[in-house]
């Protein structure tokens, strides 16, 4: 899916807290321009929902976010992401506790992993493949997975002495994750086509 800006005009991080067009429709806010973010397709929502499955084996419900938290990160401008998956550390859920929105602002504890899964189109791959991985870098985040059904592979970030190194796995490897130690699936059961 093709994310297309929404205002023409720059927001402050204050004035993007502020938006309510009145509709349902949900937004990531990068370098100060609104991004819709359309539906995903089948293939792509049936890849998260395995990796939530997953995960769901290895954590308690309540630091597993599927699609529903916000990610305060750093850009040129004020940048919020919505990743597909989220798993907090018990520091950056307990920085929640009480929010009256699902937000963690950049003064909060960052969470152990995000997982993006990324929609066809140039944009996107950019937008996953760079810019996403510069800015949950500078969060410290220890682990980013850029999931690429196109690709058929999954991009491992770990960070390790200040920065992400990269591994990418495909086919019949698992994940070698340190915050999921024992991830169960392989790469071709995440992009399997059974249901």
């Amino acid at each position: 899916m093709i994310t297309t800006p929404v205002l023409p005009k720059f927001l402050t991080f204050a004035e993007f807290l502020d938006y309510d067009n009145g509709t349902d429709t949900s937004y990531e806010l990068e370098d100060g321009v609104l991004l819709e973010m359309p539906t995903e397709s089948t293939q792509n929502c049936d890849v998260a929902m395995r990796i939530l499955v997953e995960l769901l084996k290895h954590f308690p419900y309540y630091l597993v976010r599927y699609k529903d938290i916000e990610l305060a990160v750093l850009g040129r401008r004020a940048t919020c992401r919505r990743p597909d998956i989220l798993v907090h550390t018990p520091e950056s859920a307990a920085a929640l506790e009480g929010a009256t929105r699902s937000l963690i602002t950049l003064d909060m504890p960052p969470p152990a992993l995000v997982v993006e899964v990324v929609s066809p189109g140039a944009p996107n791959h950019s937008r996953d493949y760079r810019h996403k991985r510069t800015e949950y870098a500078a969060r410290e985040i220890m682990e980013y997975w850029i999931v690429d059904p196109e690709t058929q592979q999954v991009t491992l970030c770990k960070w390790i002495d200040g920065q992400y190194e990269d591994t990418i796995v495909s086919g019949e490897y698992s994940l070698p994750s340190e915050v999921v130690p024992d991830w169960g699936l392989t790469v071709t059961q995440i992009f399997s086509q059974q249901r």
